[in-house]
């Protein structure tokens, strides 16, 4: 769909056989509701503060040396960043 917007030889109605007020209801719905992809989360959706996130890396960092070392000291772990 996108090589065929791109070329613009047809419209899109054209290349997939869609009526024109299809194509313009699409369109609109996608327009009204691109905002809410990038917006804030659903409501009730928990906001993970900076803190939070930071706390979670250090635990994934501390759990990904653990298991590297161990791996390492087993010989499974053979290629190294």
């Amino acid at each position: 769909m996108a090589i065929a917007a791109l070329k613009g030889e047809k419209t899109l109605a054209q290349v997939f056989d869609v009526h024109p007020n299809q194509v313009t209801s699409w369109k609109a719905r996608l327009l009204d509701g691109a905002a809410g992809v990038f917006g804030p989360g659903p409501a009730g959706a928990p906001a993970m503060d900076v803190k939070t996130l930071h706390a979670k890396l250090g635990e994934l960092a501390l759990e990904n040396g653990f298991l590297a070392g161990a791996l390492g000291k087993v010989g499974m772990l053979s290629a190294k960043r």
